[in-house]
């Protein structure tokens, strides 16, 4: 029965040793494997950082277009305040209502003569 006992103890033995091979062997597969692909999502996690659809490179740019439209809204809003003055200003001083009339629309007074002088072409040879 010795023998017997050997040779259950050797049979029960040799799974135990075949399954810690293929676990080894798993592992030996497997690690690099493992190494390879988290490197990989994470290269690709950068890449989608940099360059993805909401990247530092589209948020740059978005940047960059925003100050550009800050620096518009500003150069409009002082456009704006200074029509708003001359509105004022041709609401209430008659001066500006008559320089405005003499200028834009060539009204004169009743003894006042207008002379047109034409204006020479700038691409006119001599």
């Amino acid at each position: 029965m010795p023998q017997e006992t050997s040779k259950a103890a050797v049979t029960a033995e040799k799974p135990d040793l075949l399954r810690d091979r293929i676990i080894a062997q798993a592992q030996r597969i497997w690690r690099p494997a493992g190494t390879a692909i988290a490197v990989l999502l994470a290269l690709l996690l950068t890449w989608h950082v940099i360059d993805g659809q909401h990247g530092l490179s589209v948020w740059q740019q978005k940047r960059a277009e925003d100050r550009a439209l800050q620096r518009e809204i500003q150069e409009l809003e002082q456009e704006n305040a200074q029509m708003r003055q001359q509105v004022e200003r041709l609401k209430s001083d008659p001066e500006a209502i008559e320089r405005e009339a003499r200028e834009k629309l060539h009204y004169a007074k009743s003894d006042e003569v207008i002379w047109a002088i034409p204006q020479i072409p700038a691409n006119r040879s001599k």
